[in-house]
């Protein structure tokens, strides 16, 4: 059995007038509620990071010879598969890209400036990379305020659930929103885009009660509340007009369509299908372990997300025995097949998995102090402003053919109305095998630069280096989009375009 053993019986929301009563239960499923959490013998709060913690064995990745489908599906196949790409590149063998190896250190010292001048002298502060900081736009805690909004019995535990819950669809609604959509906060009448725009969008939507069936209970996202979402309505609260077009919005809404049918999985979302369920599901889970704070195995969310959400993935995407990888595609600069298995041609990404467990520790981090062990097994994000940063720092450069049939797929694109027709770049379809070796490469190079950062910054210690995701945070996702700006202010978009469906970037 796990840490905290699976209840089955909700506990009664009555008490007296001189009682403070919980209503932390009211939403959650009963089948899987979990019972408080441990409590440091001294009465403190434990924070992740300032208590020693337990070493905990990560599961070994599933053998790719015996399940490839599992393999791929993992996050221990996102680096590993990359990491063949990157080798080639480090002997300028790539299909696509040209690599100027000399460009590696300035590409870390761009980065590093842009750390600096942030976070400078005080490192420690820099946020892991996750949804709650693009919520918190315009310098407004958001999050906080939506906190504070709740009556004080709501307990932390229900708390994190409600948090995850706006994360979960807030994450699925973030992909490449295009140059000329922005979004009209109704709250501040302030107008945001691209990222940022979408959070405050989806955090309007969700108070609002968009996603939840219970009018007693807007903040709260369940199956029978998405389900009853249309293009039209997610049209209407993004603000989506002729003027203000927004891409891949049928994409977007076929997501969340698809996600209220993947919510009915009790086991993980409990009998309301909500999203925060899977909290009671990861702390009884039997891979969870008690210490001064309770440890989640990254895996173990990872397989929640994995499994519990690959309905929701659109199934044209790449299949393995049948089998529907994901985020996941062959690429031209792996082994061919034959002789190579089927498999072996393919490089997963997870662009959207990763974004979701990089957001969702955040809150359960926080309010929970739940720490998860083994985070070091995501990888950095393969999308476009990472990647645009490996290309405007001149370390990557596209081959003149692709230069050429990327352009040319740009002037056609751009003849159909509503499309971009300035600042011209390359334009594919995500699928495309320029697109798929590029993501390759910024998954392997965000890796390499870890490293040179810390050095260039001093951080040279494990205590004090920073850690993958707080690169990604206040480094290189920043530095990409800083960059776009700069060498393309009309419409600051990444050197290369994609053609994206709303499911993946």
């Amino acid at each position: 059995m796990g840490l905290f053993n699976r209840k089955h019986s909700k506990p009664s929301l009555q008490g007296d007038n001189n009682s403070s009563t919980s209503v932390g239960t009211r939403n959650s499923n009963p089948s899987i509620k979990s019972p408080p959490l441990p409590t440091p013998t001294n009465g403190a709060a434990a924070v992740p990071g300032l208590v020693k913690l337990p070493e905990i064995a990560m599961p070994k990745p599933p053998d790719p010879a015996l399940d490839p489908a599992a393999y791929l599906r993992s996050i221990y196949a996102v680096r590993e598969r990359s990491k063949l790409v990157l080798q080639k590149a480090k002997r300028n063998q790539l299909t696509h890209f040209d690599v100027d190896p000399s460009k590696f250190k300035d590409t870390a010292g761009y980065v590093c400036s842009i750390i600096k001048r942030d976070y400078a002298p005080d490192f420690k502060s820099v946020p892991p990379h996750g949804r709650w900081q693009h919520f918190e736009v315009g310098g407004r805690p958001r999050v906080d305020q939506l906190l504070a909004s709740w009556p004080s019995q709501v307990d932390a535990q229900e708390r994190t659930r409600r948090l995850i819950d706006l994360f979960l669809v807030s994450v699925l609604l973030d992909a490449g929103a295009g140059a000329k959509w922005s979004y009209k906060s109704k709250e501040s009448g302030r107008f945001y885009r691209r990222s940022e725009g979408l959070a405050v969008a989806s955090l309007e939507m969700f108070k609002a009660g968009l996603f939840s069936s219970d009018p007693t209970e807007p903040c709260q996202v369940d199956g029978a509340g998405l389900k009853r979402l249309n293009v039209e309505q997610l049209a209407k609260a993004l603000q989506v007009s002729t003027t203000n077009p927004i891409a891949g919005l049928e994409g977007r809404a076929g997501l969340l369509l698809r996600l209220a049918d993947a919510l009915n999985n009790q086991d993980l979302f409990g009998v309301d299908a909500r999203p925060g369920n899977m909290l009671d599901y990861l702390l009884s889970h039997p891979s969870t372990q008690a210490s001064s704070v309770p440890i989640i195995p990254l895996p173990t969310l990872w397989s929640v997300l994995v499994d519990g959400l690959s309905t929701i993935w659109p199934n044209t995407r790449t299949k393995i025995d049948g089998m529907s990888i994901g985020d996941a595609w062959p690429c031209s600069s792996m082994p061919r097949s034959p002789p190579a298995e089927l498999w072996e041609t393919v490089v997963p990404f997870h662009k959207l998995t990763q974004w979701l467990c990089y957001s969702l520790m955040v809150p359960m981090t926080k309010l929970l102090q739940i720490h998860f062990a083994g985070e070091e097994l995501l990888t950095g994000l393969p999308e476009y402003r990472n990647g645009g940063l490996l290309i405007d720092t001149g370390l990557l450069t596209l081959k003149e053919a692709d230069t050429k049939r990327g352009l040319e797929a740009y002037r056609r694109n751009a003849m159909v109305e509503g499309q971009p027709n300035m600042e011209v770049v390359p334009l594919f379809n995500a699928g495309d095998d320029v697109i798929v070796e590029w993501r390759a490469l910024t998954v392997g190079f965000l890796d390499e630069l870890l490293g040179e950062v810390n050095r260039m910054l001093g951080l040279t210690s494990k205590e004090d280096a920073l850690t993958l995701a707080q690169m990604l945070e206040a480094g290189t996702w920043k530095g990409g989009r800083e960059l776009a700006e700069v060498s393309r202010p009309n419409t600051k978009e990444p050197p290369i375009m994609i053609h994206s469906d709303g499911t993946i970037f």
